[in-house]
């Protein structure tokens, strides 16, 4: 086909990253709370948290924390000796309240806290009833009635009624505010694709009341001002995106954000 062919494949990045995995020794427990008993749902960000403690210099292993079992009375016992707690992707009304209850365990006592999509949403929530002390917060998608809908459908969807275009799906902008966690962890690249699946949103209503009570907006879409990613600065860790940066970290290329949550859980 005229292509010319190198002396030999360079397979530097890819012999650094297996030794990397062999020397790292030190075991780094993570725990994933879910709804999904079929471990492949978490599939993605098993390996990203793997391939990010790899470049850390650890192994990391995951421990699966069914959400539907967690209750106030037993939810430090479910999340005792972990280092770090995800709170996961998912859909629908099971298990959100004890993902709910490990969002309140973990940022009332500083466990290294990363949520994603519908884990970002529950956090939002949780903050909601128990710092801007609205108990009823909820999200439309669990209860339209709610007065305090934190997390809300987004207008251009709302008006959508075949499923195929109920999501926002794909790599969106996402402009990162400066001095932030977040920013940090990118390494000061203040303009971010990732990629999204989802439908509700973080309610911007309610975004100068979450900011002086102490859960930031870090990142926002520049197009439509929609909110991607909250953090608390006070906390060592507690970090939830909207959007999927499992769906981007890669064996040579960990995502900086998963990179950056193992370094706080280390």
């Amino acid at each position: 086909m005229g292509i010319k062919r190198p002396a030999s494949p360079d397979l530097k990045s890819w012999i650094d990253f297996l030794n990397c995995r062999k020397r790292a020794e030190e075991v780094l427990h993570i725990g994933l709370v879910g709804k999904y008993d079929l471990q492949d749902a978490y599939k993605s960000i098993r390996e990203s948290l793997a391939h990010a403690g790899t470049y850390r210099g650890y192994k990391v292993q995951i421990h699966f924390i069914n959400s539907e079992f967690i209750t106030r009375e037993n939810v430090a016992e479910q999340l005792s000796g972990m280092a770090g707690i995800v709170i996961c992707p998912g859909f629908g009304q099971r298990g959100i309240d004890g993902k709910i209850l490990a969002a309140e365990y973990t940022r009332t006592h500083d466990v290294p806290t990363f949520g994603i999509c519908l884990g970002f949403q529950m956090m939002v929530i949780e903050f909601a009833r128990n710092v801007l002390g609205y108990a009823d917060a909820n999200s439309s998608e669990m209860d339209e009635t709610t007065p305090h809908n934190v997390i809300d459908m987004m207008a251009e969807q709302k008006h959508i009624t075949q499923k195929g275009g109920t999501m926002r799906l794909g790599a969106y902008e996402c402009a990162l505010v400066k001095g932030t966690r977040t920013a940090k962890a990118y390494k000061g690249k203040m303009l971010i694709n990732e990629r999204h699946r989802h439908r509700y949103e973080f309610n911007n209503s309610y975004k100068d009341e979450f900011e002086k009570n102490g859960m930031k907006c870090a990142g926002i879409n520049p197009a439509a001002d929609l909110v991607e990613i909250m953090e608390v600065p006070a906390l060592k860790w507690y970090i939830g995106t909207q959007f999927h940066p499992e769906y981007s970290s890669t064996v040579l290329h960990p995502h900086p954000l998963f990179l950056d949550f193992i370094a706080a859980c280390i």
